[in-house]
């Protein structure tokens, strides 16, 4: 069964974590943007941060035999920070590079106004470049969040196949289905959904527009958690095809729309940058 994880914070994990992913069958992993558990304080940290994204990790997964794609975007925790937020500036040099298959993660945290600005600007964006936009749904007051998130992306005028709300729980999910976006769902130690929450919600709304994904980060998580996953509807009495199509085909029709997406990983490399990850 192949499986393409499209929200795994990979550059946070270790190399053994890409051979594990490689033999649970994960064969794609879309990382998104996000921030480093303390605040960047700088658009230099960013430019630094989005080049890792677009070259060591491709390099780092394709060792494993795993295709690396990146979204990139000013996250909604770092969108307070000035230094931080100028980085807007320079979005549009890195969007127009092969590997970047969405603008993300781009949302709420506080609900801020300079949350609001970066949020927007970052949908002009996507929509520009006809690329999807992943909408993170905020940890505090998640209902009023994405109830705002849904007001500004209808606003934007973008197209809801090009939209991804994800980590999407009871309360939520309805909302974003509402809205015809993508539904995300992040099967995650004790924070988010269990195997079994996340199954319950593929039966009820059904498998077409579902992405299943880890999120797995530097924290308690746990990047196997989607294979864990493909399990729990197989034994829920989905079949094999069915499952893969939300695994597999989901994501690729989701992303696939950037025009972006390879999933092929061809010959590799000794070296990155006169790097190897293999040290001593």
């Amino acid at each position: 069964m192949r499986i393409f994880d499209p929200h795994l914070h990979a550059s946070a994990r270790t190399t053994d974590d890409y051979e594990d992913l490689h033999a649970a069958g994960v064969r794609a992993v879309l990382e998104p943007a996000s921030w480093a558990g303390q605040p960047r304080t700088s658009a230099g940290s960013q430019v630094d941060y989005f080049e890792t994204l677009l070259g060591w990790e491709p390099f780092r997964a394709a060792q494993y035999g795993i295709a690396h794609h990146c979204a990139l975007g000013l996250n909604p925790r770092e969108a307070n920070e000035p230094g931080c937020a100028e980085i807007l500036d320079e979005l549009p040099r890195f969007l127009a590079r092969d590997r970047v298959l969405a603008v993300g993660e781009v949302g709420y945290d506080a609900m801020t106004p300079a949350e609001d600005v970066a949020f927007a600007r970052q949908v002009e964006l996507a929509a520009g470049y006809g690329l999807p936009v992943l909408v993170h749904t905020p940890h505090r007051d998640k209902a009023l969040g994405v109830r705002r998130s849904i007001d500004l992306v209808r606003e934007s005028g973008i197209d809801p196949e090009l939209v991804v709300f994800d980590q999407l729980d009871e309360e939520t999910a309805p909302l974003a289905a509402d809205a015809g976006f993508w539904l995300g769902f992040t099967v995650y130690p004790e924070a988010k959904l269990s195997p079994e929450r996340l199954v319950g919600f593929v039966q009820e709304y059904g498998p077409e527009r579902v992405l299943v994904n880890s999120a797995a980060d530097w924290g308690r998580t746990d990047p196997l958690l989607t294979r864990v996953a493909a399990e729990a509807m197989l034994a829920a009495g989905f079949g094999a095809e069915r499952v893969e199509g939300v695994l597999w085909d989901n994501p690729v029709r989701c992303y696939g729309r950037s025009g972006r997406l390879r999933l092929e990983v061809g010959p590799v490399a000794d070296h990155h940058g006169g790097n190897s990850i293999r040290r001593g």
